[in-house]
């Protein structure tokens, strides 16, 4: 008897408990792509929603200020610069400016920035409130435009273009600044990506702990996006060190064309089992000791080289930001966007401090 509640207890441990340590510690890090690579499609609203989409969104937040409201704390961030190990705080407002400015191209369609706004303040909020109030809510290094960046970090980097890129950004964010992704009363865990493979994976895929509302759903829009498949090549000599030096007892044998092999895959079609010589990782590992763009990859030997081929670009759970851009281009509101991203998850108004 005792075998069996010991048993049970260590199941609940590594089922229960330490997935939800691993969603919320998971800090959404998206490499933002070189302004000169940011390639969008042609069309008429490049730099304004279509008036229909306007008059929708406004719509939206008029009935949501009446019916959907959510109790939170939404009185500024206090966050750890990665780089100085200072603290230091933001309002709300300078926060869901500065966290857009780093997460998404600014010349990105307005409906999916106002999307990513939401998103990014959503995250925020959920991690401030499992912090409880104690030391920073959370990390961030502005310098390098993880998380959170400056105005002045923004001004540096976009130089010529910075006035009209920044008055984007700030329109955008002032816009939803108000609004917050809930799920049975609480501030979901937001997280985003930069493209999926076409089909968003499911977080019980990626941190071990599954959410309802963080589960695949359809991103056609991003097999359109820039480098949506990517490859990439190692030597029998460059993977061997690669393996080694994390995994240093892996055996591998004498032919490098058995050394790697997908055993299993999401329905997403990320790799969730992969046989590395005598060892069996998670495709997220391999993608990590290698930093390839995702763990949706194929394989192959051949030419006395491993290619890799990578399709997307992230860990694949929840907002897709250039699948948030295509919907916004086929006239998709900030909400609809939401809404489609986050499933079963529901857009609120912050109820304002009576």
């Amino acid at each position: 008897m005792l075998y069996r509640i010991l048993t049970g207890a260590i199941f609940a441990v590594f089922v229960f408990i330490i997935p939800l340590f691993a969603i919320k510690i998971e800090m959404p890090n998206l490499q933002m792509l070189p302004v000169q690579n940011i390639k969008m499609q042609e069309d008429e609203s490049n730099n304004a929603a279509s008036a229909s989409q306007k008059q929708a969104v406004q719509s939206v937040q008029e009935t949501l200020q009446k019916t959907n409201q959510l109790k939170i704390a939404d009185d500024g961030f206090t966050i750890l610069d990665e780089q100085t190990g200072k603290r230091f705080t933001v309002t709300a407002q300078e926060y869901v400016r500065g966290s857009l400015a780093a997460e998404m191209p600014p010349n990105f369609h307005p409906e999916a920035l106002k999307a990513q706004a939401v998103a990014s303040h959503t995250y925020a909020l959920c991690l401030k409130a499992q912090n409880n109030g104690e030391g920073e809510d959370f990390s961030a290094d502005p310098q390098n435009w993880k998380v959170y960046t400056t105005e002045e970090q923004f001004y540096k980097r976009y130089g010529k273009l910075a006035d009209a890129y920044w008055k984007t950004i700030c329109e955008a964010a002032d816009a939803v600044t108000g609004y917050v992704m809930a799920y049975e009363g609480e501030a979901i865990v937001a997280a985003y990506h930069s493209m999926s493979s076409g089909l968003t994976e499911d977080a019980a895929n990626v941190w071990m702990g599954s959410k309802p509302y963080l589960v695949p759903v359809e991103s056609p829009g991003d097999q359109l996006a820039p480098d949506y498949c990517t490859t990439v090549n190692f030597t029998a000599d460059q993977m061997l060190q690669a393996i080694h030096t994390v995994y240093p007892d892996v055996e591998l044998g004498a032919d490098p064309s058995d050394w790697i092999a997908v055993t299993e895959r999401s329905q997403g079609g990320y790799v969730t089992a992969v046989q590395v010589g005598d060892l069996l990782l998670h495709g997220k590992d391999l993608r990590t000791l290698l930093d390839l763009r995702s763990s949706d990859f194929e394989v192959n030997w051949g030419g006395g080289q491993f290619t890799f081929t990578v399709k997307g670009y992230g860990h694949g759970v929840g907002l897709s930001q250039y699948g948030a851009d295509y919907m916004a281009r086929q006239g998709a509101t900030f909400d609809e966007i939401l809404l489609h991203y986050y499933p079963g998850a529901t857009l609120c108004a912050i109820a304002k401090p009576s």
